[in-house]
């Protein structure tokens, strides 16, 4: 995990000290620390023979957040006394000592030292390095013979500093060791907003040894809307002595949630610049349909969320518009009928950085912006970046109205923020929630995670939370994977975005490009290994790491750099130093083969590890290799499509394998949209990730609440999935980049997003809360723990039944010994008399029997059981796939299935 640094001040003779490490920061940030005062930190109880001390820890760190800011003036008072509650010679050692370094209290780490003046084991050097007095330490160790000699201490002296210092790493150690602790109580009591601030601050005081100011100034958020609990910051001892207490489902640290960062609508089959109709069906009520993004704010001004033309805004809703920084009420409009931030669980773990961060609901990022206006952006006539992809561009539910959440900031999304802005979303009365975010992978239980939590009792509410399924790409890498959220991975469209590379000896190759530079004549080519410089061995330079070129080597050049594929390694930042170096043009050979087009500084492509290799064995066989690389273009139709990403997190599930996710694919490859002019003064900008796809979903989940308004999130669900397509447009089976092996449902979940169906699927797989308990008793639950969940007089079976009978829209049964059967219920959405037959695509070595065969409905609303019997017939090894459809006449309602047998016990593990 990366660390902060903090360098020294400079020596009188100019000389920078080396840089020391200090605590741990957030995973993939490097943050400057300042000092910060929020008025909701608590204050640390420090007496006053400790204040000076205070002072040296203020200027020292300014992490100690606990402090008051007026604590500082009593440190200087005492620091300038005469100090009276200490020994002379005591006093004198302090401020011989009391030089402070800027580095981390903790960054020096402690060590045992024979020479000590205290009667004790715990020395002087133990404190001055517990401190990080690194100067006073050095110090120390110049004057040690005069500091032995001249500062003898009186048995009762000793005895007083032994106290005072003891006293003081005691005190420092618990201002420190504070961090923030969501407290998580269940479902929401009936009891008045200020009853339930009141009970927070009680249990707070509770572990507060009974100080009610200190519980007040510890807390950080009530959460009393959609369900219940809080956020404050408090020690690893208090939190533990929180959850043992009555009414506490689970207590857990704020963690850091990542972002998982046109043409897709046509190319999904939706026409029309602002209604977005769909052949048979009406999609005007969409005007009614709140869609909220958890996310990093808005560009109010962006054309994407104009109101032009719009009606009133729905008496339904009871947000708010929130003033801040550059955004005041004003700000919203008709289209953006409401906006908040979140700052205080942020603020809470690091210190506003000196980036462009508005502390209001304005984006500074560009991504909230981004996937707002995918779901449900106004239509934009010649939208492009840089003239590429250049058209007119709309969300999917463009007359839709937008909510605003802004938790996400310049490093991360914190979890007691996202929390907040779920209770409030609850209360304002969105119908939608939009989430491109989410934790790293592996996930943890679904009540440790505040996007599995928050979504909970959102979908309790009637909320249907979209939500992205990670960038990982790798095999159960799947994130979101709770089964009342829809999760949602990546694919392409027939749009792609490329540069041509072409090489000397006739030989032509295509890599991903945003780069609108050109190269006018081609130039000498070589690997970066080559042109390594000082105490870089070529292997560090073949990665263009930063100063790793020599520019006598590189100058007048193309470089082909390598990517190792992690997330911490900038693509763009090698092209700047190659083009620092002197070199005219990069191709980047991308291990990981994540073909994600990049806007370089110099001419430049992206290939992946099969075309990399032909261009280095060209190099390495050519006496004077030449190449010359062209400016990006857009291409339509090249390759297959869709096809899922490489980047796209795949299953199966980490955590509950009865459940598939992702659910469902959607475009996410080079998707043009809205930006923030706060980055590089652009209006739109094309982006990669599922980030990207979970909005599209959320724009068709919008026009269905538009047609549907009375269906539940998991009919509206069941209806996206049941619809989807497993086949591409040439109808051959969906391939996964980057080596086009055959996708299964462990890549797209039910397949690639249909809009152009989903408002007729039919049949569906409704699902009630109740029907999400019996899930939580499957997988554990017992009495106890669900009904401080549901706050209700819910019981679980006493031999509940399997995950896998959740009525989901998908089938997965992950350990088959023999046979099992598995019962579905499908309710009638379509024409009320209507009769469906199954169809089945046996998993291979797997017999699959459907009982009954044949449903017929004669009304519509009437739900029909099923039950689908598994039985091995053939050995097997791994996942076996297939599919259940239910077709009538006009109708095709597919649930995938997914199999793995297991012969032993040593067999049952996830994959």
């Amino acid at each position: 995990m990366p660390r902060v640094t903090s360098k020294k001040a400079e020596k009188k003779e100019g000389k920078k000290a080396e840089a020391k490490p200090v605590n741990p920061a957030p995973k993939n940030i490097s943050t400057t620390h300042h000092w910060h005062q929020p008025h909701h930190y608590p204050h640390c109880k420090i007496s006053a023979s400790l204040y000076f001390s205070l002072f040296i820890v203020h200027v020292n760190a300014g992490r100690c957040k606990r402090l008051p800011f007026w604590s500082l003036f009593l440190c200087i008072f005492f620091h300038f006394s005469s100090f009276p509650l200490f020994p002379r010679k005591a006093r004198a050692f302090i401020r011989l000592q009391a030089t402070p370094a800027t580095a981390h209290p903790h960054s020096i780490p402690v060590k045992k030292h024979s020479a000590s003046i205290f009667p004790s084991s715990f020395s002087i050097l133990h404190i001055i390095q517990a401190t990080g007095f690194d100067s006073a330490r050095r110090r120390w160790t110049r004057h040690r013979k005069l500091s032995m000699a001249s500062l003898r201490l009186n048995s009762g002296e000793s005895c007083l500093l032994f106290l005072f210092l003891s006293a003081f790493a005691a005190e420092i150690s618990t201002c420190l060791g504070s961090k923030v602790y969501v407290v998580y109580m269940g479902s929401a009591r009936n009891e008045e907003p200020d009853e339930s601030v009141w009970r927070d601050h009680q249990m707070l005081a509770s572990v507060h040894s009974g100080r009610m100011e200190e519980a007040q100034a510890s807390h950080l958020y009530s959460y009393r809307h959609g369900f219940r609990g809080f956020a404050a910051k408090i020690t690893d001892q208090q939190a533990s002595e929180i959850a043992k207490m009555p009414g506490v489902v689970s207590v857990f640290p704020n963690t850091k949630r990542k972002l998982h960062t046109t043409h897709s609508w046509d190319f999904m089959g939706l026409v029309g610049e602002e209604t977005m109709e769909i052949p048979g069906y009406s999609t005007k009520n969409q005007v009614n349909v709140i869609v909220g993004f958890i996310d990093t704010g808005i560009w109010p001004e962006s054309p994407s969320f104009s109101d032009e033309g719009m009606p009133p805004v729905p008496a339904k809703w009871k947000g708010q518009c929130q003033s801040g920084e550059a955004f005041n009420v004003s700000s919203c409009n008709k289209k953006l009928i409401g906006a908040r931030f979140y700052v205080s669980g942020y603020e809470a773990e690091e210190d506003m950085t000196s980036k462009v961060t508005f502390k209001s609901p304005r984006d500074s990022s560009g991504h909230g912006s981004h996937t707002a206006s995918t779901a449900v952006g106004r239509y934009v006539q010649n939208m492009n970046y840089n003239g590429l992809a250049a058209g007119g561009a709309r969300g999917g539910a463009p007359m839709a109205r937008v909510a605003v959440y802004k938790t996400c900031w310049d490093s991360g999304c914190y979890d007691v923020d996202l929390l907040a802005a779920f209770d409030d979303a609850i209360k304002d009365g969105v119908n939608i929630l939009s989430l491109s975010l989410g934790p790293d992978a592996p996930q943890g239980d679904y009540f440790n995670d505040a996007i599995s939590l928050g979504s909970f009792h959102a979908t309790s509410h009637g909320i249907l939370v979209v939500a992205s399924a990670g960038n990982d790409g790798n095999v159960a890498s799947a994130t979101n994977l709770a089964p009342w959220m829809i999760t949602v991975a990546a694919s392409s469209t027939d749009r792609d975005i490329i540069s041509d590379i072409m090489l000397q000896n006739g030989a032509n190759f295509t890599g991903a490009s945003l780069s609108v530079l050109e190269m006018n004549t081609s130039a000498r080519i070589i690997p970066a290994s080559e042109a390594y410089a000082g105490y870089f061995t070529p292997y560090q330079s073949s990665f263009c790491l930063e100063s790793s070129l020599s520019r006598a080597k590189a100058k007048g050049k193309i470089l082909v750099c390598q990517h190792s594929g992690s997330y911490t390694e900038s693509k763009m930042e090698k092209s700047v130093v190659v083009k620092e170096a002197g070199g005219v043009g990069m191709i980047l050979i991308d291990n990981a083969d994540k073909d994600v087009a990049i806007p370089f500084v110099i001419p430049s492509a992206i290939v992946g590890k099969g075309t990399g290799r032909k261009i280095l064995s060209y190099i390495n066989n050519t006496r004077k290799p030449m190449s010359r690389i062209f400016s990006a273009k857009t291409v339509w139709g090249d390759h297959p499509a869709p096809r899922i990403a490489a980047f796209s997190s795949k299953g199966p599930n980490y955590i509950t394998p009865e459940i598939l996710k992702p659910d469902i694919a959607a475009p996410g490859l080079n998707i043009l949209a809205a930006w923030s002019p706060a980055v590089a003064k652009m209006q739109f900008n094309i982006l990669s990730g599922t980030s990207m796809s979970c909005p599209h979903v959320a724009g068709i989940a919008t026009l269905i609440k538009a047609v549907h308004p009375t269906w539940s999130p998991s009919a509206i669900k069941s209806a996206i999935m049941t619809t989807a397509t497993m086949l591409d447009k040439k109808r051959k089976p969906i391939t996964v980049d980057p080596n086009g092996r055959r996708g299964s449902p462990f890549d797209f979940g039910s397949g690639f997003v249909s809009p152009t169906r989903v408002l007729s699927p039919g049949l569906v797989y409704d699902a009630q809360p109740d029907d999400y308990k019996a899930f939580l008793c499957s997988i554990g639950y017992d009495d106890k723990k669900l009904r401080l969940l549901t706050r209700d007089n819910s019981t679980c079976d006493p031999r509940p039944a399997s995950a896998t009978e959740l009525n989901y829209p998908s089938i997965v049964v992950p350990r088959l010994k023999d046979e099992i059967s598995v019962t579905r219920t499908v309710t009638n959405v379509g024409e009320p008399r209507s009769t469906y037959e199954a169809m089945v695509s046996h998993p291979r070595g797997i017999n699959v029997t459907v009982v009954p065969r044949r449903l017929v409905f004669e009304r519509y609303g009437q739900k029909i059981s099923f039950t689908v019997k598994f039985k091995v017939a053939a050995p097997t090894e791994g996942y076996r796939f297939g599919f259940l459809a239910w077709r009538n006449k006009k109708l095709l309602v597919t649930s995938p299935l997914v199999v793995r047998r297991v012969s032993s016990p040593s067999d049952m593990g996830l994959i």
